[in-house]
């Protein structure tokens, strides 16, 4: 896959999360390894994660079991 559909899969995954305002366990850990997925988090990816790591500190995404 490349960078970019990357990007798109993980932007795509993380507008789900806030859609639904919660995160399963297993999103994340999709998330985790899609960004994950070449060994390296470019910039892009970076942002997004913290994007998303943000948005479960101020508990705008709610982490929950699944």
């Amino acid at each position: 896959m490349k960078s970019e559909d990357r990007g798109a899969s993980l932007s795509k995954m993380i507008k789900k999360a806030i859609e639904d305002g919660e995160l399963t366990t297993k999103e994340y850990e999709d998330i985790l390894a899609l960004a994950n997925a070449d060994k390296v988090i470019d910039s892009y990816e970076r942002n997004l994660l913290g994007q998303l790591q943000e948005l479960l500190a101020n508990h705008t995404v709610r982490k929950v079991q699944g």
